[in-house]
């Protein structure tokens, strides 16, 4: 069967499997149904799925746009008073996820590298990681594999946590309707943020370049930007499709015979971010409940509502500033490493 008609078959599958996981409340569900739907193809033919590099490289552009999105909506007088504490939070999660990957890649014995051990460990931005670690010479679909591990976890047991927890009061989500035009401007962001971020040889351009002018966009914009949900789907199952279309036997058995490892990471970081959020809580003199979020290792988007059903904003703050810490880490992490001896 030629790549042609696998696509005919994988892309309209990986639709109706994401609406299907979508209607579950599945965590990073578009992501998810791609990979599923493009490794039962990859495995099951013995052949890569090949995704188109212009293709990918404009969905990395999208995938920037919606991780600079949240950071315009907190005003910068909001951050900065939640400054000091955010960045130390942030500072513990980053410090953990950079010391855990390099202990699993040392683990792994050569099985894992050492970018691919610290972005699969980095908890925050699970969307943006993959699509990173192909930039920056990691293994893209242990990556992917590794924080939807995460993801899921928090993502599970973070209403259930919450629910045993004092609620502050009820706030208020706000929403905003996307106009017509953001299907020109999220697309041309994408393509000029690409190549303004090549010209100024910034850490995988095609991500951080329309990261950064979405950013500044919204600063100046009379209204905010809202990706239409389409665009961000189509992000979304680019990665699930790089990741799952390259899966392989060995790959598989690589990923599980280091899984007792990744899991008890993944329970060293949220029983490391419970006690962050308790230190977090003291200092500014909020709730648990709201520290409890504002420090947990991932799920924004369910952070952000079980927020809106209590939370203040410090919660929404510190998710951000650690957010923009990781990133901004991750982008710096070649040269981190290379001044690293290796053992």
């Amino acid at each position: 069967m030629k790549q042609w008609q696998r696509w005919m078959i994988v892309a309209p599958a990986s639709v109706a499997l994401g609406l299907a996981l979508s209607r579950f409340n599945v965590p990073a569900a578009w992501i998810l149904a791609a990979i599923i739907i493009s490794g039962i193809s990859a495995l099951g033919t013995g052949r890569e799925l090949h995704v188109n590099k212009q293709f990918y490289a404009f969905c990395r552009g999208i995938i920037g746009v919606l991780a600079a999105v949240p950071l315009a909506g907190v005003p910068p007088r909001e951050l900065l008073h939640y400054l000091v504490p955010g960045l130390v939070s942030a500072a513990v999660i980053v410090g953990i996820g950079f010391f855990g990957g390099l202990a699993l890649a040392g683990y792994s014995r050569g099985r894992v590298s050492r970018e691919t051990g610290v972005l699969s460990m980095l908890s925050g931005g699970a969307s943006i990681m993959p699509a990173l670690a192909s930039e920056l010479g990691a293994d893209m679909r242990y990556v992917a594999l590794t924080q939807y591990l995460r993801l899921l976890a928090v993502s599970m047991t973070l209403p259930l946590v919450a629910s045993l927890l004092v609620t502050p009061g009820a706030g208020h989500s706000a929403g905003a309707s996307g106009q017509w035009w953001m299907w020109l401007l999220i697309p041309a962001i994408s393509v000029v943020g690409n190549r303004l971020g090549s010209w100024v040889r910034l850490p995988a351009a095609s991500v951080f370049g329309p990261l950064i002018l979405t950013a500044v966009l919204a600063a100046v914009l009379p209204v905010p930007i809202v990706p239409p949900e389409p665009l961000a789907v189509m992000a979304f199952m680019s990665v699930g499709w790089i990741c799952g279309g390259g899966l392989d036997v060995p790959g598989l058995k690589r990923f599980a015979q280091l899984l007792p490892a990744t899991i008890a990471f993944i329970v060293v970081v949220m029983a490391s971010c419970a006690a962050t959020g308790w230190v977090v809580a003291r200092w500014l003199g909020i709730t648990y409940f709201e520290g409890y979020l504002a420090t947990s290792p991932g799920a924004l988007e369910t952070v952000l509502a079980l927020s809106s059903e209590g939370g203040g904003p410090a919660v929404v703050s510190l998710q951000l500033i650690r957010l923009i810490c990781i990133l901004v880490f991750a982008a710096a992490l070649p040269k981190i490493l290379r001044r690293l001896p290796r053992r």
